[in-house]
């Protein structure tokens, strides 16, 4: 029996003395503000206060706590948050919310010793805690209001699209109250883990499973054990993945096997030695050795490990080419890049009646349940999927993880089930960025004009297909850039190896193209000896240009948002030439690079449906399907849902994703959510709004006010109001309800790749400005400026957060992060970018309205990562004149291409 005091309460827990305060926090305690992200101190999530001051939880053994203040996140309600939270909220400092409570608590500590810290105080006192979603400046920039060192914004809770409206969602976030999927657990759960394969490719046997489950006292399922369809996917065409594998393994961390028992049985157990003989074979680790000839094939249905290929051809690119004043040609290759998200997948299982209910972090609810109902022999309706707040996901939580596993056990046994991916497992088994190994050539006319452009690249999808086909056929449509290019020929290919599965991840292979394509075009600059901005400008397309697509585009903003880089780019140029004249062992560089990318499915039916209603006591609801993983789907869709109705967002209550309460949203994921699921909401919102008009006999001007089972309607002095007790409930519960869908037009491609691949596109541009140690090789990235075309700007505060955000996972991508299976399967080994990688960035919103998009909006989440990279390897050889043809620019990487720059006469 072991006393402890948190949050000036007192406790007795049984626990071993070594046990990590962590558990005991969350597990006896039920005390699950304190996340857990890695259990080896490295992300910072499970912070707490220890005496004041700030430490892991899960390094914290309980014995050294005796006798000494705990303080968790749950002791900041002050009795709702305090100063500093409210801050958070004020800033948009929280996104996904997984890492809040450790920055708030790492924050908390550091106010109280210092009321009034500096940038620089700020920075060091949160540098312990990773964050993936916001880019940190904005939780810097909360500290530093907390404690009156900074402007805080002051928002508009009256007003709606436009407005700087806080999360909808944050309140919870900021109190350590949201519950994420390992938080939300039921009393005497089953823990389930997986018996996952150790080698990239083998056949395997079981042994005598029963008698090793006897003797550990748990209980043991494999696929003969599945009673519906082994296999899954995300693409119907491209079904392949078996939720547990049969007779052969085709990467590592491929799940053959679960157990399930007591919670401290099972986490204690060394699955690893269940009885298991493994016959390993030659594995395929590149996509070179999986396209030799007579190279063995991972899926007998797909000859020479081609899992797909994608293609886009206008003109006579070659010919073009050939012919051409000035080509430039060069090759690339990138890396696995891991998500990196801070909650691992998680979730629970239940029965209630003969209802399947699931709860897990997800970015795809209605897929979850498709999926999972197949691998189960379910009927849809007998499934219901009840998502957690998602900790991150930017592509991998499309996938599916526990979800049939816990289905499995729950449906096999009739108890509840849990099952808790730890850190190295969720590297291990997750989807990663597709590697890419490209090569391209870009020809212009004597004036800088483009005239063509080729483009070959071959991306490994590894094992199983996932979302291998969404990359193949989007890198051809974008690897062009937002440039008007007559000529063109692109092809990609998705290539089967026994690596880790590539799926989606924040911009479908999109952004390992445009390293290439724009380092390229700084080449041409060059040889054109032409300013890098402004050859940029010269081919930007234009407003009713031709895409290579053949599509005739509208709302075109990339010219804007070059424009707008203009005024920086000139006095970088100027700074950056006196830095180098004045220094000699270090070197500075600008870099630019442009992106644009379309919103939604390609080429693809992409339907969303909203549904919003008011009750006969005067609420109104909106059935918001749309995940939100961070990027503020939750607020962003209510404002345009509440500016369509005519009332005040903060009167819509939100009804959360949930396949039994809410319409099929699709998946969160190819920034559609805006643009898709946002239309869905305004078509809805009018529809609703002019039901009231009509029953109101008011004109289209007419003010809503909703009071206590009324409704007022108001117009040029005259009042109407409509009893809303008195109306008959409909069956969804409401008065009043509108549902409706919105599907954006687009058009199949040929086998050319002509057609209308998507009907709404997002441009951006970036300024990277680093500086280069010569000797050593390390860059340091001193500030981005980026200006983004989002149509119409729905929330400015959201919208800076997810551009904030996204440069540093581009900024991730293009300096350190490279996932290694089995030596980078951590947050220490697989580097992420901290508080003190970041740069300073500058945001210019750009708004040029999209004749379709809801408002003219257009998307952001993926756009913003796209030109980060490449206009940091611009800047990079720009200072030193390294040019890198592989990412990340590891300092090692970064010397070799100095040192060729030097032999070359760079």
């Amino acid at each position: 029996m072991i006393r402890l005091k948190v949050n000036g309460v007192a406790h007795e827990v049984v626990a071993a003395p070594g046990q990590r305060l962590s558990d005991v926090l969350r597990n006896d305690l039920a005390l699950v503000g304190t996340k857990v992200g890695c259990d080896a101190g490295d992300c910072g999530a499970c912070t707490v206060l220890l005496d004041g001051e700030a430490v892991c939880a899960c390094l914290t053994p309980i014995a050294q706590t005796l006798g000494r203040q705990i303080e968790t996140i749950e002791g900041m309600q002050r009795p709702g948050p305090s100063a500093l939270q409210r801050a958070f909220l004020r800033h948009g400092a929280a996104q996904c919310g997984i890492c809040t409570p450790g920055m708030v608590m790492a924050a908390e500590a550091l106010l109280r010793k210092d009321s009034r810290p500096d940038r620089g105080a700020v920075e060091t006192a949160l540098g312990g805690v990773l964050c993936r979603c916001t880019g940190y400046a904005k939780i810097v920039d909360a500290v530093l209001d907390a404690a009156g060192s900074g402007a805080g914004p002051e928002p508009d809770a009256a007003a709606s699209v436009g407005a700087r409206v806080e999360r909808l969602d944050g309140v919870a976030k900021v109190l350590g109250a949201e519950r994420f999927g390992a938080d939300d657990l039921p009393q005497d759960a089953l823990w389930v883990r997986a018996i996952r394969s150790p080698h990239a490719a083998a056949e395997f046997a079981f042994g005598d499973l029963k008698a090793w489950a006897a003797a550990h006292d748990v209980r043991v399922f494999t696929a003969a054990d599945i009673p519906g369809r082994n296999e899954t996917g995300v693409i119907p065409a491209f079904v392949d993945q078996p939720a547990l594998a049969e007779e052969r393994v085709r990467l590592v961390g491929e799940a053959v096997a679960l157990v399930a028992g007591a919670r401290e049985t099972v986490l204690a157990l060394d699955v690893a030695k269940a009885p298991v003989s493994w016959m390993p074979v030659t594995g395929l680790l590149d996509v070179q050795e999986a396209r030799a000839e007579g190279a063995a094939q991972l899926h007998e249905r797909r000859p020479d490990n081609l899992l797909i290929a994608g293609a886009v051809r206008c003109g006579d690119a070659a010919q073009a080419v050939s012919e051409a004043a000035h080509v430039v040609s060069g090759s690339f290759e990138t890396s696995h890049v891991e998500h990196a998200y801070i909650e691992p997948e998680a979730g629970a299982a239940w029965m209630e009646g003969d209802v399947l209910n699931i709860r897990a972090c997800t970015q795809a609810p209605v897929l979850d349940r498709d999926e999972t109902a197949k691998i189960l022999g379910l009927a849809e309706e007998k499934l219901r999927i009840r998502p957690a707040a998602t900790g991150g996901g930017f592509g991998a939580k499309l996938d599916l993880s526990v979800q049939p596993l816990i289905g499995l056990v729950t449906l096999l046994t009739g108890k509840p089930s849990v099952m808790v991916y730890s850190r190295a497992e969720s590297m291990r088994a997750s989807t990663k960025r597709h590697p890419a190994q490209m090569g391209a050539s870009l020809a212009a006319d004597a004036e800088g004009r483009l005239t063509a452009m080729l483009f070959d690249g071959d991306f490994d999808t590894g094992a199983y297909a996932s979302w291998g086909p969404t990359v193949a056929v989007r890198v051809p449509v974008h690897a062009c850039g937002p440039y008007a290019v007559p000529n063109y020929a692109a092809e990609a290919r998705a290539i089967h190896t026994n690596g880790p599965i590539a799926g989606a991840f924040r911009g479908f292979g999109v952004p390992q193209a445009a390293v290439l394509q724009e380092t390229l075009l700084d080449d041409l600059a060059r040889k054109l000896a032409m300013d890098r901005l402004a050859i940029r400008r010269k081919n930007a397309l234009r407003e009713s240009d031709l895409t290579v697509c053949g599509q005739t585009v509208k709302g075109v903003g990339i010219g804007a948002c070059l424009a707008a880089l203009q005024p920086r780019w000139d006095a970088a140029q100027i700074e950056v030439a006196d830095f180098n004249v004045r220094n000699a062992g270090t070197k500075r560089g600008i870099g630019v690079a442009s992106c644009w990318y379309g919103c939604g499915n390609t080429a693809l039916p992409n339907p969303s449906t909203m549904r919003i209603g008011i009750t006969a006591e005067g609420r109104i609801r909106l059935h918001q399907g749309a995940m939100d993983i961070g990027q503020g789907s939750n607020t962003v869709i209510a404002q345009i849902a509440a500016d369509a109705v005519g009332l005040p967002v903060h009167r819509l209550d939100l009804v959360d994703a949930d396949t039994a309460l809410t319409p099929d949203c699709g998946k969160t994921s190819a920034s559609r959510q805006t643009v898709v699921s946002g239309k869905a909401a305004l078509l809805a919102g009018q529809a609703l709004r002019a039901q009231i008009l009509q029953m109101a006999n008011m004109g289209s001007d007419a003010c809503l006010t909703l009071a206590a089972g009324q409704l007022r309607i108001a117009e040029a002095g005259e009042v109407r109001k409509i009893d809303l007790s008195a109306l008959p409930v409909g069956a969804e519960g409401y008065v009043l309800m509108a549902q409706e869908t919105y599907d954006p037009p687009t058009e199949a491609l040929d086998e050319n790749g002509q057609g209308v691949p998507y009907a709404v596109y997002g441009y951006g541009a970036q300024l990277a400005e680093v500086e280069v140690d010569l000797a050593l090789g390390t860059v340091k990235v001193r500030k981005i400026t980026a200006a983004h075309d989002l149509g119409r700007v729905i929330n400015p505060l959201l919208a800076e957060g997810q551009i904030e955000g996204g440069i540093a996972q581009g900024l991730g991508m293009a300096l350190m992060e490279e996932f290694v299976p089995g030596r980078t399967e951590n947050l220490h080994d697989y580097l992420i970018p901290t508080i003190g990688d970041m740069p300073e960035v500058v945001s210019h919103l750009i708004e040029v309205p999209d004749p379709e998009g809801p408002m003219g909006a257009k998307g952001l989440g993926e756009h913003v990562l796209i030109p980060t990279a490449p206009a940091i390897l611009n800047a990079i050889t720009d200072a030193c004149g390294a040019r890198i043809t592989k990412l990340p620019a590891r300092p090692d990487r970064v010397l070799a291409a100095i040192k060729a720059a030097r032999r070359h006469g760079g």
